[in-house]
């Protein structure tokens, strides 16, 4: 028997829409699912932006407090897509309520915030899945599993990427995510929060590392009014970028395996340009997103000049046959989270963890405060 579960979507930038929508689409993709998603309540403090949700995809009540939705009995659980500076305060108070949460990333500006955010959820006995989409690539998976059956041997190396443009243009406004107070760290938690995410989903755990950042674009211009998305503001108010455009970071595994994360804002020339190699003693495997759907593999035992192969992903592949009938079909990044809206509507009903969580939140935010003490102060830094 299908029941329905009453949601809620607070801030209702891009990300807001791309989880609302994902909630729509899991009934098309999992039919198999007991529950069925429903639009109840909108918050955003932009004026008429909730309004506009509500209308163009059916919430039945739209507030710009979010507040009045940790209050609303109707909702069982909330999608946390406000700014950074909000996670904590938001996320504590929904747990409190008794809501579950489906929270994106780095959730909050520390991992003090994350670690608060994880405890309420864990007091209060709901259940809290986190917006680290690149696992849930079905290509991801599969490395995960080739890694993990000793395919490629021993892993001796990798190194992942996380390169793009969407903050390049010296014109682009001086938004909450530049600033030390609302946004916290920059790319660390933008970009390369995804990165350690993936570095332990595929190899486990770090066990130390050593990390450099600049600020390569320190000067911006406030905006006018209300932003969304990466927006421009050329003559406005300029202010100072706070926190860092690029890091750089040196990975020591629990496995022995040694890394490389590097990830930066500001590469001109890049769009998306995020990935993995990862090098065993018998073969490696390669990813990029922007090739979502391909894999390549290096295996048997030539060791010099032995060859890399494409391999297309397909049905038994994460949950790829969800999506497409056969190999080489082409997936989306809102696919991604679809699966990801999927895990927590599963989470909440079998009362079960899938996919990334608060543990996982608390792991991220602690490499990522470690990359910070360790730019600062020169030195190889435990996440612990």
């Amino acid at each position: 028997m299908v029941s329905t579960l009453g949601v809620a979507v607070v801030g209702f930038g891009w990300m807001g829409r791309v989880h609302t929508q994902a909630y729509l689409r899991v009934p098309h993709h999992f039919p198999q699912l007991s529950v069925r998603p429903e639009l109840v309540a909108v918050a955003d403090e932009v004026p008429g932006r909730a309004e506009e949700a509500a209308g163009r995809y059916g919430f039945t009540t739209a507030v710009r407090d979010w507040r009045e939705i940790a209050a609303d009995p109707r909702v069982a659980a909330v999608s946390i897509a406000a700014p950074n500076f909000l996670h904590r305060e938001i996320g504590v108070a929904m747990a409190e309520a008794g809501k579950h949460i489906w929270i994106e990333k780095p959730v909050g500006l520390t991992a003090g915030d994350a670690r608060a955010v994880a405890d309420a959820v864990a007091e209060a006995g709901v259940r809290g899945t986190v917006g680290f989409n690149y696992r849930n690539a079905p290509a991801v998976a599969a490395a995960r599993e080739l890694i993990a059956s000793g395919g490629i041997g021993t892993v001796t190396h990798a190194r992942i990427r996380l390169f793009s443009d969407y903050a390049a243009h010296p014109e682009g406004a001086l938004t909450w995510r530049y600033e030390r107070e609302r946004g916290g760290s920059g790319v660390l938690g933008d970009l390369a929060s995804h990165g350690v995410d993936l570095a332990r989903f595929l190899l486990g755990e770090i066990e130390s590392l050593a990390a450099d950042t600049a600020v390569f674009i320190p000067e911006r211009a406030r905006p006018a009014g209300a932003t969304a998305g990466h927006t421009r503001a050329a003559g406005g108010e300029p202010g100072p970028v706070e926190n860092e455009d690029y890091v750089n970071c040196l990975l020591r595994f629990a496995s022995g395996a040694r890394g490389v994360l590097e990830a930066c804002r500001v590469s001109v020339g890049e769009q998306n340009n995020y990935g993995f190699e990862v090098h065993g003693t018998e073969g490696a495997v390669f990813w990029d997103f922007r090739r979502m759907g391909e894999l390549g593999v290096s295996l048997g035992t030539s060791y010099q000049d032995q060859p890399v192969s494409t391999r297309h992903v397909g049905p038994g592949d994460g949950e790829f046959a969800a999506f497409q009938p056969g190999a080489a079909n082409s997936m989306s990044y809102d696919d991604l989270k679809v699966i990801e809206a999927y895990q927590f509507l599963r989470s909440v009903t079998e009362g079960i963890p899938y996919g990334a969580g608060l543990d996982d939140a608390v792991r991220s935010a602690s490499a990522l405060d470690a990359m910070a003490r360790s730019a600062e102060h020169g030195t190889w830094v435990s996440p612990a």
